[in-house]
């Protein structure tokens, strides 16, 4: 008989076809969200003409989403430490797959927006638990990467929404957009077979029986058998999840990733609901106009991955905050005239360092916190960052609305991106002077960014 630690197994394997069946299926979640919200900016041009809309309404129905988002990221994330992360993983995907599909019947602006907000609670209930899921079945060697690589789906969903879009939109209407979001619905049977549950949940719920089966494919040179028993390092049951989040050390800390989170997830949404219209407004065709979309979003998957990588060897902090300068400098130089190739190469790079960047920052806050706290954590920062991503459209269609200079426009954008580096600058600073933030141990797991 032997005491095996679960976080040490899970920490120390070596990557194996489990690890690749887990990033598969939670990849492919992200894929779907990720078309599911880029789906927005890719009919909204053809919105504004069909039903008349001003550019402060057009912000407000992209803002919708963006609402039911925020709520979904806080209220699924704190369910999931208590109901566990598949249950609530497929109960969201259902919600956005359901409700996309009745929006493309949507005839009336005021529907359009209730559904959007519906299907956002979904979009954003399933962010903070694929990324906790990953994170916690993911060798710690390799943690970023995976996390990164895994999240990098979002910017897959967006090229394929911005890809079919270019093609689908001004030939058969942008209702066919809506209508393809039943593939999730195709795939819930899979889901539910192939994706696991966290072993951290099935641990506090005494379900060890599950866990070891889990444990054996995570680590099968182990050979883990009935007569081990598996233990985890204890952590504090708190009544109140959400103030662990300010305990131990860690209330700068959570302060400035929610700042980082509202700025960085400002810029992505503001640019993938009006990059579009404001590059037709500058004189470009429809079908360029949506191209800029999806090199945004293939810029996002060179970010995120090689951010990814780059943190594995050096540090998320670090990274973050080069990403952050780059991708401020790179949205100012969008809003000046420059031959097309430039300003492919400009949006690739804001792709990368924004859309990147919020990559990065689940895979930050995920490493950050211990596992007990860790849905709740990434549930907060990205229900807190939703207030940015809802102030994003709005702000889009404000400065549309002002008619101000193309380059005004872009600078506004990248005022946020200096505001995220300094908050990441300081993410493990008590307040004056830089010191390590301790890191409870619950999952043997440092933080990377430190």
């Amino acid at each position: 008989m032997r005491n095996i630690d679960v976080n040490d197994v899970i920490d120390n394997a070596t990557f194996n076809k489990f690890h690749w069946k887990v990033l598969f299926w939670c990849t492919l979640i992200i894929v779907f969200d990720g078309y599911d919200l880029v789906i927005y900016g890719v009919v909204l041009p053809i919105l504004m003409d069909q039903w008349d809309l001003n550019p402060y309404v057009a912000g407000l129905l992209g803002s919708s989403a963006l609402f039911g988002m925020m709520f979904g990221a806080m209220g699924f994330g704190m369910l999931s430490d208590r109901l566990g992360r598949k249950k609530v993983i497929i109960t969201c995907v259902v919600l956005f797959s359901v409700t996309t599909v009745i929006n493309g019947f949507a005839t009336t602006p005021w529907q359009f927006g209730i559904l959007r907000f519906i299907a956002g609670l979904g979009i954003g209930g399933v962010m903070p638990n694929v990324v906790s899921l990953m994170s916690e079945y993911s060798p710690k060697k390799s943690r970023s990467t995976l996390v990164a690589l895994m999240f990098s789906g979002y910017a897959v969903g967006g090229m394929m929404s911005a890809g079919l879009g270019i093609w689908i939109v001004p030939n058969y209407g942008w209702e066919i957009m809506f209508y393809l979001a039943v593939v999730p619905m195709l795939m819930l049977p899979f889901m539910l077979k192939f994706l696991p549950e966290s072993v951290a949940f099935l641990m506090a719920q005494k379900r060890e029986g599950e866990a070891r089966d889990i444990l054996t494919q995570v680590a099968p040179l182990k050979h883990i058998n009935e007569q081990d028993v598996l233990t985890v390092p204890p952590t504090t049951d708190s009544k109140a999840p959400v103030l662990e989040l300010f305990r131990d050390g860690r209330a700068m800390s959570t302060m400035m990733f929610w700042v980082a989170f509202f700025c960085c997830l400002l810029m992505v949404y503001a640019l993938g609901s009006w990059l579009p219209k404001l590059m037709s407004n500058a004189g470009y065709a429809l079908s360029s106009s949506l191209m800029f979309l999806m090199v945004l979003n293939v810029g996002a998957i060179i970010g995120a991955v090689g951010g990814g990588w780059l943190a594995d060897r050096l540090s998320l902090r670090s990274v973050l905050v080069s990403f952050f300068i780059l991708g401020s400098g790179s949205l100012v130089l969008l809003g000046y005239e420059s031959p097309m190739w430039f300003l492919y190469i400009l949006v690739g790079i804001a792709g990368a360092t924004t859309i990147g960047s919020q990559i990065l920052l689940y895979a930050y806050v995920a490493q950050y916190y211990p596992t007990s706290i860790r849905s709740t954590g990434l549930g907060w920062a990205s229900g807190i960052g939703r207030n940015g991503a809802i102030v994003g459209p709005l702000l889009g269609g404000a400065l549309l609305a002002m008619a101000l200079p193309h380059q005004m426009n872009f600078l506004a954008l990248a005022v946020p991106g200096a505001i995220a580096t300094v908050a990441i600058a300081l993410v493990g600073s008590r307040g004056f002077g830089f010191r390590r933030e301790p890191v409870a141990p619950s999952d043997g797991m440092a933080v990377s960014g430190s």
